[in-house]
């Protein structure tokens, strides 16, 4: 009787201590290593078999991505696997993801996590598989790039914690995204499509999946740079890169109009966490005028994120003194804000440097399709000014403007501009950020900015 007593108690010890662990941290198996018990296949028609303790997956022609997805959704959590893929093709991991019939007719959605062993090296970035696509490209992390291995087992982290998704590659950091459209879906692999004339039979496969789903310990803060989709929100990560709201999303606070003491009374409109230029007589500084920072800034980084209407120009200057007198808009080396399909500016200058994006009036700046927005979406917009004073403009994740102020090149680019007659233009070593109003309705909003 003591000793079935005794047993009995040691069940019940091992029982709660096993609850305890699958609380705490610990590591939960999703494959078993033998079969697909927990998991279920959707949208494709893509092979899936278990090999040898692997999921192989493989190419079937003519079919939509397939997903084999878990039964179970899971909200916060840590997820780690390795992956095997066919250095030819393309593939994903997806995360808080849905497959709903009101939502077309079942397609999976969701954040993924890119496997790509091509050259433009974009695993571990993230993409909004059947929504809103690419959120974090890679080219914003080169350091993450690098970190993929053609032809090896790899090992991917993704760690999924309030709207916090972050992504590492054989240990290395990948994408940082802030995001709180889905918060909580399905967990699966994707074999991607591929059409009816192209070769079948290429596999990825994976092994060693496992995922943590209580008292989680997010991984330490780093320098991989974020992408924060939650309007006028300073994430923790941000904050601990040294970020600061250089708009607070609610009032004028920190912000004047240029050659003015006090934020214009017409012309500007501060409502729903935005910050527009309104409608006028599409002429420069002729209605509310331009609003400039009180504090002046000399190297720095600033996030911003911009929506155009049709037809439309605005800009974001810096390195604004106010001191030049000049009638119109304030003195300031510009990224260009523009609707170039409509606008008559985009034609004007010298080889598209007056189009968005571009150092306005110097440099044109490069058209990277996956960078475009439509008219009436929201833009991220970068403006990097190094100690240096290198200097590089990003549109949605790339890089499409860089420069270094001050060498003989740049010289000779201002001679030659409509800023030839400024002495020292853009050599100042502070000044003023500046948003312009330029006559047409413009918004801003999660104007951010890190001094480096």
């Amino acid at each position: 009787m003591k000793k079935r007593q005794l047993v009995m108690v040691a069940m019940m010890l091992a029982g709660s201590l096993s609850a305890v662990h699958a609380q705490d941290g610990k590591w939960q198996k999703l494959f078993n290593g033998k079969d697909l018990n927990g998991w279920k296949q959707l949208n494709g028609k893509a092979k899936y078999q278990v090999v040898k303790g692997e999921i192989v997956g493989t190419t079937v022609s003519n079919e939509p991505n397939s997903f084999l997805a878990t039964e179970k959704e899971y909200g916060d959590f840590i997820l780690e696997l390795e992956l095997l893929a066919d250095n030819s093709m393309n593939s994903g991991i997806q995360v808080r993801s849905l497959s709903k019939a009101d939502y077309q007719n079942g397609r999976v959605h969701g954040y993924q996590v890119e496997i790509d062993p091509s050259d433009r090296k974009w695993s571990g970035g993230i993409y909004d598989e059947g929504r809103r696509g690419w959120l974090y490209p890679m080219d914003i992390n080169p350091a993450g790039q690098a970190a993929f291995k053609k032809g090896q087992w790899n090992k991917y982290r993704i760690e999924c914690i309030g709207s916090s998704i972050r992504t590492w590659v054989n240990g290395i950091p990948a994408a940082s995204l802030v995001d709180n459209v889905t918060l909580s879906g399905f967990i699966a692999l994707q074999v991607h499509s591929i059409g009816k004339n192209e070769v079948p039979g290429k596999q990825i496969k994976w092994r060693n999946i496992r995922i943590q789903t209580g008292k989680l310990t997010p991984a330490k803060a780093d320098d991989t740079y974020v992408v924060n989709m939650i309007p006028n929100d300073l994430s923790a990560l941000e904050q601990a890169q040294g970020y600061s709201l250089l708009w607070d999303g609610k009032t004028s606070k920190g912000w004047v109009g240029a050659y003015k003491g006090t934020f214009p009374e017409k012309g500007w409109l501060i409502r729903d966490g935005e910050l527009s230029v309104e409608k006028s007589d599409g002429g420069e500084s002729t209605n509310g005028g331009d609003i400039v920072t009180e504090k002046l800034y000399g190297a720095f980084e600033l996030k911003f994120d911009f929506r155009l209407t049709q037809g439309a120009n605005s800009g974001v200057k810096y390195f604004v003194t106010l001191s030049e007198g000049n009638k119109g808009s304030a003195i300031g080396m510009e990224y260009q804000i523009l609707d170039d399909e409509r606008h008559p500016d985009a034609k004007l200058g010298k080889n598209g440097n007056r189009t968005l994006g571009s150092l306005y009036d110097l440099i044109a700046s490069k058209k990277i399709p996956a960078s475009q927005k439509k008219i009436g979406e929201w833009n991220k917009g970068l403006i990097r000014v190094y100690p240096d004073n290198r200097i590089e403009y990003w549109l949605n994740g790339f890089k499409i403007t860089e420069f270094t102020r001050g060498t003989p090149e740049f010289l000779e680019l201002v001679a030659g501009s409509k800023y030839k007659g400024w002495k020292d233009f853009g050599m100042a070593p502070k000044g003023r950020i500046l948003l312009q109003d330029h006559g047409d309705r413009v918004s801003f909003r999660s104007i951010k900015i890190k001094e480096l």
